[in-house]
């Protein structure tokens, strides 16, 4: 987290809440932006976009005027628990095949006609 959005959460934010992952969300203490107040996340822990839940997102991004309220965002039965992004890491997915894995292919089995013009 940087030093400079600390000092500014502390002098110019308002806290409105914090989700599952224990992220915090601020809104700036009465000055707009472009007709539009300011809205910002501090992270609990690592920097990962992926873990901020649609609801907040969505206020986040000026798509619901109000914050939430705690039962809006309970997950539901039907929903999935979060999964990180694990794109760039070591435990990212890597076929078999892949640099990373040996890189040797499996040999192509000859059912392939290439296409040629006439």
């Amino acid at each position: 987290m940087h030093l400079g959005t600390l000092f500014n959460t502390w002098l110019c934010g308002e806290l409105v809440g914090t989700d599952e992952f224990g992220n915090r969300y601020y809104r700036s203490k009465g000055k707009k932006l472009q007709g539009r107040e300011r809205r910002w996340i501090l992270y609990k822990g690592e920097v990962e976009a992926s873990r901020i839940p649609p609801e907040w997102h969505a206020w986040l991004h000026h798509t619901c005027a109000e914050p939430l309220t705690e039962e809006s965002t309970r997950q539901k039965d039907w929903q999935k628990e979060h999964l990180p992004n694990l794109t760039g890491t070591a435990a990212a997915y890597r076929p078999q095949g892949h640099d990373y894995q040996g890189g040797k292919r499996a040999a192509a089995t000859g059912d392939y006609e290439a296409w040629t013009p006439k």
